[in-house]
C-alpha cells in the first residue's frame, strides 16, 4: 500500500495533469469540441502505452545494458529535477508553444509532454523497487489511476481552465514543481546511499 501511494503521487506529480491543461488547450485550439474530446482520449492512450511498455519491458533493457537500480534512481532524479526547474521557472508564453503536427494527440501531447523521460524513469524505478507480483500490480494500478486523472483533466480542460484561471494554474504548477524537486532529491539520495553501502 505504501509503494502504491508513493508511486501514485510521484507519477501524478511528474505527469502534471493540471499543468498540461494550458498546453492541451493551445494545441487543440483549432479543433471542434468532439475532436478535442477525441484528442484527449488519444493523448492519454498514447501516454499509457508508452509508459506501460517501459514499465513491463524496461527491466530487460536495463539488464542487457548492465544498468543498476541505483543508477536508474539517480538518472531519474536528475531528469525529475530538470522537470521541476522547468515548472518552477517556466519559459515565456511565446517560447512555450509547440509546433503543430498531423495529430497533436500523439506528438507532442502523448509523448514527450505526458509520457516523457521523467514519467518513464519514475515508473521504472518503482517497478524495480516492487517485491512480488502484488507490488508490481500495485505500481501498474497506480499508473492506471494517474492515466485516468490525466484523461479527465484533458477531457474537461475547458472547465478546469475557467475555474482555476491563469493564476491558479500557475500556482498549481509551482507547487507541483516544488514537490517534484523534493522527489528528485530523494531519488538521488537513495541511489547515492546504495552506492555508499554496496559500491557502484
Amino acid at each position: 500500500m505504501k509503494l502504491f501511494a508513493s508511486a501514485f503521487v510521484t507519477i501524478l506529480v511528474v505527469m502534471d495533469p493540471v499543468g498540461n491543461v494550458p498546453v492541451f488547450l493551445s494545441l487543440t485550439r483549432d479543433l471542434r469540441p468532439a475532436e478535442r474530446n477525441r484528442a484527449s482520449l488519444q493523448a492519454a492512450a498514447v501516454a499509457a502505452s508508452v509508459v506501460y511498455s517501459f514499465a513491463l519491458f524496461g527491466q530487460e533493457v536495463l539488464h542487457l545494458l548492465g544498468i543498476s537500480v541505483a543508477a536508474l534512481e539517480v538518472a531519474g532524479g536528475l531528469i525529475l529535477g530538470a522537470a521541476a526547474l522547468e515548472l518552477l521557472h517556466p519559459p515565456a508564453s511565446g517560447q512555450a508553444r509547440q509546433p503543430r503536427s498531423a495529430n497533436v494527440a500523439f506528438v507532442p501531447l502523448g509523448t514527450p509532454l505526458l509520457a516523457g523521460p521523467g514519467a518513464i524513469a519514475a515508473t521504472m524505478v518503482y517497478v524495480r523497487r516492487a517485491h512480488g507480483v502484488g507490488e508490481v500490480l500495485g505500481v501498474l494500478g497506480a499508473l492506471a489511476g494517474v492515466i485516468v486523472i490525466l484523461y479527465l483533466a484533458l477531457r474537461f480542460s475547458g472547465v478546469l481552465s475557467r475555474l482555476l484561471r491563469d493564476n491558479g494554474i500557475e500556482l498549481v504548477s509551482r507547487v507541483v514543481g516544488l514537490l517534484l524537486a523534493a522527489i528528485a532529491v530523494q531519488l538521488i539520495a537513495t541511489g547515492a546511499q546504495f552506492w555508499a553501502q554496496h559500491g557502484v
